[in-house]
């Protein structure tokens, strides 16, 4: 029997990687071990890591599926490679896929919320809302014994509750009742015999109880009592009533109930305490927290213009339409004017103009003169409340400029039902707990049996132990500012990441190929030691894990860099450098010359002073910030650093970024709240440039995004051949009919649906993957088509459009920012975070500056290799010189140090955090003692 060869157990080995750029590639990388790849943004690190490797994982694990199973789940493309060896099942922990619903929550997503519903609903105390005394449950002997003790002697009558508080005639239930052997029953509080056809009031509220038995407590009529008690329990579903002589009522139950109101609770479930589901959500709020409110102020928001000048903003200035005809009756009805400023209005007029009337009033008809129609008026905001919902996108958007968000007042923003929010373990609701952040919620749990019941205790055991455990790897990953309720789709990449892994780490696998995109981002320099702790733990549990990762750290700390290169892009696609970290130090590459310091961004001699102006936010108080004030010196380079959770995406994202948008483009999103800014006369516009993608179509493409085709298109009609035929700019364009190749629609590539095997897409057979028809691509600019120019790298169209001004202008920013390598026509669905951002800042910088702009960026360094950031930090700096001012949320040490002026927010992350340590200099930042950001910055300024 031969033996395998030990390079097979310890290596993965791929041999013929051609996916995307990679050339041909064969590579072995060591299994069991903290493998970094690196290399130049578009170097081919994804290409390999997650096309090749994680898709072939995928792949293999899809074809384990019976035939029949995968026609349902959709086959996998086999990537582009001819062999690979040694590959364990896979598990990829990418970005992208955070969840855009609101209902996934930090709690949900790692599992101790629903740990934690488990908890409240078996070892939960329930008290009532009605008087916060404690609910009791009863068995039937209890009952019967109380009666005994409490009645004894006295008359009583037994009764069981069967309608409580609905309205309605009920005269089948009364026949039901007679039939069923009982001949009186009691209503709204008074006991009457039932008749043939009796009813009640059909629309009032009624309590019917059927008198089950009159009885006089005693013991030798225990047999009766015993049964009528019995009885009086099934008919009224485990709650029975006693009424004495004198009117008074107690309540009894087998469930939880307050004695002193008859209030009861459905015996408790985990699913009472899911916002999710209808038997624990909010019926307010449908369980998120918040509701849309179509306000007073946000319909009229300037009263005194009149309705015929536009003082209804939803409606706009008069015309001579429907609808106003209507308002016009309703006012001629009141004796009041359409001129009269909406203030001068009596009170009840504004209300039926913004709620309606039952009142009909006399219509002239716009389309039958001389006709007139009797209608009631529906109110403006009952009229927006009807198309908020179920309408399209577009009227949804136009009536969403009408609403405010706000904190559901009935739930108080905890989301659940009243009865779910009185169940209580330590004087605490699990409201209380999902609002504490993780570090909060960890010191509350630590020693809980202490203050537990010991029937609690018991239960409790296992399951604190399971929520216990999840905690403690958000707080060994650097994420214990968050909280249990904090939506999904708020984290950034990173911290979604980080969560994902937390959740793995829990799962304690063995055995498995981990592949993370860039897990680092978002993070900073002091929590770093703690992912990459807990990524060697994985490791160290017999796990192989592949890190797809730009930060220096990260590289030094591993057991194998893989080094990718030289360039980007067509120049990309090699392996420049393999080897433990210490052997890539001696290497040549541009990374390892970064990394030992032969290259870096030269700490300027000087930092710019700015313009002089200043923009001054104070008392900013939203989220976790402590009235704080933000003094900016524009003209600058700023930066905004701080541990993770520190409130620099609340102060800059969440009020000084709206107050901007709001002063500059009217925009309608409310800023956190603050008290005052100064300092607005100095700008004139607001750029945002965050990482969402450019389009979530393959028909986006960084042309069509920075608006270069237009252009193009433009170029191609005023060719002779073009007028000659009279070609228009639609001509060239690929999403409508008329150049486009109709076989494809324009898409260049067909799609064939294979069944239970992966969709094939294969080039249009009819236009051969170049979109347009033949007679479209016979218009040439220097002898190529417009196909061609789609299909040029940035490289390639610098030069070949170098005498058209206003086409050079577009690409040649997108070169700066270091994206020589795309294509003009690459799909937008292929471009990376990073990649989707500077193809948006080569968007904004295309367009001409004022001098007074100001820019703000997130995280601008995300999956850029060091040689990226040199190029980046040249076109922003070349924007400051020019007088604008750029801000930078950011965590990267090579960028803090190059900064004029920076912000650092701590100490702390979450209820810890949101105040300013310091504004100034970097070295006055590193001089800081409480700065986390001045103790890394420091060694970096003076090495």
């Amino acid at each position: 029997m031969t033996q395998s060869p030990a390079s097979q157990e310890e290596y993965i080995e791929i041999f013929g990687a051609r996916e995307h750029n990679l050339k041909n590639l064969d590579v072995r990388i060591p299994r069991n071990k903290l493998v970094v790849v690196t290399g130049l943004s578009g170097s081919g690190k994804s290409s390999l890591a997650f096309d090749t490797i994680y898709a072939e994982g995928q792949r293999r694990y899809m074809e384990s599926f019976s035939a029949y199973a995968r026609s349902f789940l959709g086959g996998m493309e086999r990537p582009d490679v001819d062999k690979i060896n040694g590959l364990s099942p896979v598990i990829a922990i990418e970005q992208k896929t955070t969840s855009k619903n609101p209902r996934s929550t930090v709690g949900t997503v790692t599992e101790i919320y629903d740990f934690m519903r488990l908890l409240y609903a078996r070892a939960g105390e329930a008290y009532s809302y009605l008087t916060g005394k404690k609910m009791i449950r009863q068995t039937e002997d209890q009952i019967i014994e109380q009666l005994f003790t409490k009645f004894l002697g006295k008359k009583l009558y037994i009764l069981a509750p069967i309608v409580k508080g609905r309205k309605g005639h009920y005269r089948e239930l009364f026949e039901q009742i007679r039939k069923m052997g009982f001949s009186k029953v009691r209503v709204d509080g008074v006991v009457m015999d039932i008749v043939p056809k009796m009813q009640v009031d059909r629309y009032k509220i009624h309590d019917i109880e059927i008198v089950i038995d009159r009885i006089v407590a005693d013991e030798s009529d225990r047999f009766r009592i015993t049964q009528s008690l019995k009885s009086g329990l099934q008919h009224g579903k485990g709650v029975i009533m006693i009424r004495e002589e004198n009117g008074e009522v107690h309540h009894f139950s087998k469930y939880l109930m307050d004695p002193e109101t008859g209030l009861s609770y459905d015996e408790p479930a985990p699913n009472t305490f899911s916002f999710n589901s209808p038997y624990g959500a909010c019926p307010t709020c449908n369980g998120l927290g918040v509701i849309e409110e179509i306000t007073r102020e946000s319909i009229i928001p300037d009263p005194s213009l009149s309705i015929t000048r536009g003082g209804i903003a939803p409606l706009g200035e008069y015309r001579d339409i429907w609808i106003f005809k209507k308002i016009e009756a309703i006012l001629k009805h009141y004796k009041c004017s359409m001129s009269t400023p909406i203030k001068d209005l009596p009170a009840e007029v504004v209300e039926v103009l913004l709620y309606g009337d039952k009142i009909e009033v006399a219509v002239d008809s716009v389309k039958y003169p001389g006709t007139q129609w009797n209608t009631t008026f529906e109110g403006i905001v009952n009229f927006l409340q009807k198309y908020q919902e179920g309408s399209s996108d577009k009227i949804q958007d136009w009536v969403s400029e009408f609403t405010i968000t706000q904190t559901c007042p009935d739930c108080q923003g905890y989301r659940l039902k009243k009865e779910a929010l009185h169940f209580k373990i330590d004087e605490k609701h699990i409201g209380e707990l999902a609002m504490l952040d993780i570090r909060g919620l960890a010191d509350w749990f630590e020693g809980l049996e202490s203050r537990m019941t010991e029937k609690q205790q018991i239960i409790g055991v296992e399951v604190l132990k399971e929520i216990r455990k999840r905690i403690g790897f958000l707080v060994d990953i650097g994420l214990d500012y968050l909280s249990l309720n904090r939506p999904l789709r708020t984290l950034s990449g990173g911290e979604a990441q980080r969560i994902r892994l937390a959740t793995q780490i829990g799962t304690q696998l063995v055995g498995v190929l981990y592949i993370l995109d860039e897990p680092s981002i978002g993070l900073h320099q002091r929590d770093n030691v703690k992912l990459i702790k807990a990524l060697q733990s994985l490791r160290d549990l017999g796990n192989s894990v592949l890190v797809v990762e730009h930060d220096k750290d990260m590289m030094l700390e591993s057991d194998f860099v893989l080094d990718m290169g030289p360039g980007a892009g067509r120049h990309g696609g090699h392996i420049v450098a393999a080897g433990r970290p210490e052997e890539i130090l001696k290497n040549n590459s541009v990374t390892a010359r970064y990394l030992n310091g032969a290259l870096g961004l030269p700490i300027p001699e000087k930092r710019r002073t700015g313009t002089g102006e200043k923009l001054i936010l104070k008392g900013a108080s939203g989220n976790n910030l402590k009235n704080v004030t933000l003094e900016l010196p524009l003209g600058n380079l700023i930066l905004i650093t701080g541990v993770s959770g520190s409130g620099k995406s609340t102060l800059i994202h969440e009020t000084l970024f709206p107050i901007l948008n709001r002063e500059f483009y009217n925009s309608k999103k409310e800023p956190m709240p603050y008290e005052s800014i100064e300092g607005l006369k100095a700008l004139d516009k607001v750029i945002e440039v965050d990482q969402s993608p450019i389009g979530r179509t393959p028909r986006s493409n960084p042309a069509t995004y920075t608006g270069v085709f237009s252009d193009i298109r433009t170029l191609f009609t005023e060719l002779p051949e073009a007028k000659i035929r009279g070609y228009k700019p639609g001509r060239f364009s690929f999403n409508v009919k008329g150049g486009r190749c109709e076989e494809c629609e324009g898409a260049g590539m067909k799609l064939i649906e294979m069944d239970f095997l992966p969709d094939v897409h294969i080039p249009c057979e009819t236009c051969k993957g170049k979109r347009y028809n033949r007679e479209t691509l016979e218009v040439r600019f220097k002898g190529k088509s417009i196909s061609d120019v789609l299909d040029m790298t940035v490289e390639q169209a610098v030069e070949f459009f170098e005498f058209q001004p206003k086409i050079l202008r577009k690409i040649q920013t997108l070169s700066d920012v270091g994206l020589g390598y795309i294509t003009l026509g690459q799909h937008a669905t292929t471009l990376s975070g990073g990649e989707a951002q500077r193809v948006k800042l080569a968007t904004e910088l295309s367009k001409k500056d004022t001098g007074k702009t100001f820019y703000i960026l997130d995280e601008p360094t995300t999956g850029l290799h060091f040689q990226d950031i040199d190029l980046l930090m040249g076109v922003l700096n070349k924007l400051v010189e020019k007088g604008n001012t750029v801000l930078i949320i950011e965590h990267n040490l090579d960028v803090i140090k190059v900064a004029d002026y920076v912000v650092d927010l701590g100490p702390e992350g979450g209820n810890k955090g949101g105040t300013i340590l310091i504004q100034g200099t970097p070295e006055e930042v590193a001089a800081h003692p409480q700065s986390h950001t001045g103790k890394f910055l420091k060694q970096e300024l003076y090495r």
